[in-house]
């Protein structure tokens, strides 16, 4: 097989395996079978039936949290409700049961346990009446799907497992490197006279102490040297060999090993940007980000009401240049909470945002109350236990193939 036909058909495996997936995501969560309808009562809710004897059970949510309500009849008339004992048994993913009991209450008998979401369990439902004890099973899924491990894993569906985190609260700014006030010096002739070597020339690296011109005096023809006042870079050359020092600056030296962002951070942030916040820069050009801490601002406003935050970057390796834009995540708070989850595996569900759990090949919804953000992190208030496993990357395909199925619940 030549080359470009070996190609083509790697590309055709590859596509033909793209267009695979979602069919063998469907078959690993089982064939989909349509199922009748249930019956529904008077109040909206499942009817279950033996013989004459009919259970309507339904969970009611108006101006009360989720709870159970049943109303019994027999050979189609109402039964007193303190005339039946009822139990029902909710088995959810990961075989946690909740046992529910129930009291009479006008013309039915009311559940005595909030039906916490999401609604996705198996009922088991029993009832005593005259002696005789009625029971019926059937499941009751809602955000619920079956997808196995090794298609989850070529689908690079990921997850982790949710508990405690420290958040780092930030703001981001924008500004531009430039040089410390003391980076530059002048040189110049202590006596002025003729330049009779210049001993370096523009863009060389000096130290401090180095030879740079010797001048021989006007006044005693005597000649000496004026030599680095510090390390640094020959920035500017104004004189050459032979010219006259006439009392101008000769060269200009700049230290380059220190520069300063200046960051500008807008009136709404300001009060809680403070000293020694940390701060992450980031440079065009460059892949690995610096890091320093706000040493401090300047005390005036431009124009367009910006405050200058500064912090030191280390430029001792020279690669980097006064003028460059750089991008600022300043460090304004850092907090660890007791639950926090990855942002990226947030989704919606109905009105609720959610995460999806993971239990053995199993994915549920659970409904999310969410907290403060910080980066990649979001806290979590309630709706989530601690040590669960959920998916933080490609989520997203969990939600379709849930859409997919339509499965909702009893109301």
């Amino acid at each position: 097989m030549n080359p470009y036909t070996y190609r083509l058909v790697l590309v055709c495996q590859l596509v033909l395996g793209a267009l695979l997936l979602p069919s063998i995501a469907a078959a690993a969560s089982g064939p989909e079978v349509q199922e009748a309808e249930p019956e529904k009562g008077p109040h909206a809710g499942r009817m279950l039936r033996d013989g004459d004897f009919a259970i309507e059970l339904a969970i009611f949510e108006t101006g009360v949290p989720p709870e159970f309500r049943v109303w019994v009849t027999n050979n189609g008339e109402p039964v007193a409700p303190a005339a039946v004992e009822l139990r029902v048994q909710l088995t959810r993913l990961g075989n946690v049961v909740d046992d529910i009991g129930f009291r009479a209450e006008d013309d039915y008998l009311r559940g005595d346990t909030v039906i916490y979401e999401p609604h996705s369990f198996v009922v088991t439902l029993t009832a005593a009446h005259q002696g005789k004890t009625h029971r019926w099973e059937y499941d009751n899924f809602e955000g619920r799907t079956l997808i196995a491990d090794p298609v989850a894993d070529a689908m690079s569906i990921s997850t982790e497992t949710a508990g405690v985190a420290t958040l780092h609260q930030i703001i981001r700014v924008y500004g531009t490197l430039v040089l410390p006030p003391d980076a530059k010096r002048q040189i110049q002739a202590r006596f002025d006279g003729e330049v009779k070597q210049m001993h370096v020339k523009l863009g060389d690296q000096v130290s401090k102490g180095q030879a740079l011109v010797t001048i021989e005096s006007n006044e005693s023809l005597k000649t000496y040297q004026i030599t680095a006042p510090m390390d640094g870079v020959i920035s500017q050359q104004f004189a050459s060999t032979g010219e006259q020092s006439a009392g101008r600056t000769l060269l200009e030296i700049t230290r380059t090993g220190t520069l300063l962002a200046e960051l500008a951070v807008y009136p709404m942030d300001r009060p809680k940007v403070k000293a020694k916040s940390p701060v992450t820069l980031t440079i065009n050009g460059f892949e690995e980000p610096l890091t320093s801490t706000i040493r401090g601002s300047k005390t005036g406003l431009r124009d367009d009401q910006a405050r200058l935050f500064l912090a030191e970057v280390d430029n001792t390796d020279g690669l980097l240049s006064e003028g460059l834009f750089i991008t600022g995540d300043i460090e304004v708070d850092t907090f660890t909470v007791p639950l926090a989850v990855k942002r990226a595996g947030l989704q919606s569900f109905r009105d609720f945002t959610v995460v999806y759990a993971k239990v053995g090949e199993e994915y549920e919804v659970r409904m999310l109350e969410l907290g403060r953000e910080a980066g990649p992190w979001v806290e979590v208030l309630g709706g989530l236990e601690p040590g669960t496993v959920y998916v933080t990357e490609n989520s997203y395909i969990i939600k379709a193939d849930i859409e997919k199925s339509g499965a909702s619940h009893d109301h």
